[in-house]
């Protein structure tokens, strides 16, 4: 049986539409497979490392009701807290003894964040990132992990370390398969970066049409007079705009702009239009999604994701000698 499974990081409720189609739609789409399961955690473990205060359990709860508002269905996709389980931890423990310090270096997640900070600020927890979304991996035997062209590394580590621990005790764990839309890596916004929080050039799922709209018509363009046949290979707005269509949307946008005579402030009229349809039932359901909703979530799901867990981690524990 295929296992995909993918988490949700929880940094604040600023959620915006390259997570929906870098994160939640690879889970829908997972979700159609035949003989598939679709495991979702609430990576709040990881999280932690940057937030550390109150605003971590209201951003929890505000991301996985955004989650669940944007169509990701409870019934077909099981949903659990990665800090309910403690297997996790457990694990990362029996991993990080495995994992040489220089290997660590190698990895650019750490690297990069903590360029920015200054080295009393950098805790131990970023440095033992990728140990324990490892654990988080293997500890269900996922198949296929859907990822970022940025995080791959951080699966080929969890299949490095798999296949050590395989070698030196038998065939204990999964060796995950990473699944990256090619397309989907990098999704620009509107100076044309990759669309990030931090760089504050987003639309985030809760911006009013007023925000929406303001935020859309900044979107620079080229200066290619109207006459003229334009690239949308080469226009922000195309790029944007195209994740929102079906495949014969997309091919007259397509023709569109290689004929003469598109505007675009036409086009940004049109994706404005197109935006809103698409995030107003999101942004009204999220409305209508309680607390209490999410947490009896997690309660519900909390005992059959232990007992995965927990019957891994006795294997573990046996082959290496923890258990006598």
């Amino acid at each position: 049986m295929k296992r995909t499974l993918t988490w949700l990081q929880v940094t604040s409720n600023q959620f915006h539409i390259g997570n929906y189609f870098g994160a939640i739609k690879p889970i829908i789409d997972a979700c159609s497979e035949e003989d598939a399961e679709v495991f979702l955690f609430v990576a709040n473990m990881h999280s932690y490392n940057s937030v550390q205060d109150w605003s971590l359990r209201e951003n929890t709860l505000n991301t996985l009701k955004l989650y669940l508002a944007a169509w990701v269905d409870p019934e077909k996709v099981f949903i659990y807290n990665q800090a309910d389980v403690p297997g996790h931890a457990q694990l990362m423990r029996v991993l990080t003894s495995l994992t040489h310090m220089w290997f660590m270096d190698r990895m650019h997640a750490y690297k990069d964040k903590s360029g920015k900070k200054k080295s009393n600020e950098i805790s131990v927890g970023l440095f033992t990132y990728p140990i324990l979304m490892a654990a988080d991996i293997l500890l269900y035997d996922a198949t296929h992990v859907p990822t970022g062209k940025d995080q791959k590394q951080h699966v080929e580590y969890a299949r490095d370390i798999a296949g050590k621990f395989n070698h030196q005790y038998g065939e204990t764990f999964v060796l995950p398969e990473p699944i990256i839309a090619q397309d989907l890596w990098v999704i620009p916004w509107i100076d044309g970066r990759k669309m990030s929080k931090s760089y504050n050039n987003y639309i985030w799922f809760l911006d009013t049409d007023e925000e929406l709209s303001k935020k859309i018509k900044k979107i620079p363009t080229s200066a290619i007079w109207i006459e003229e046949p334009k690239n949308p290979d080469e226009c922000n707005v195309y790029k944007i705009f195209r994740l929102l269509l079906t495949p014969e949307e997309d091919q007259n946008l397509r023709s569109r702009y290689e004929a003469w005579g598109l505007w675009f402030g036409q086009v940004k009229a049109e994706l404005i239009e197109k935006m809103i349809e698409f995030i107003w039932p999101i942004r009204d359901t999220f409305q209508n999604i309680s607390d209490q909703q999410v947490i009896d979530l997690l309660a519900k799901n909390a005992p059959r994701a232990n007992k995965i867990a927990e019957a891994k981690i006795k294997d573990v524990y046996e082959k290496i000698g923890f258990s006598l």
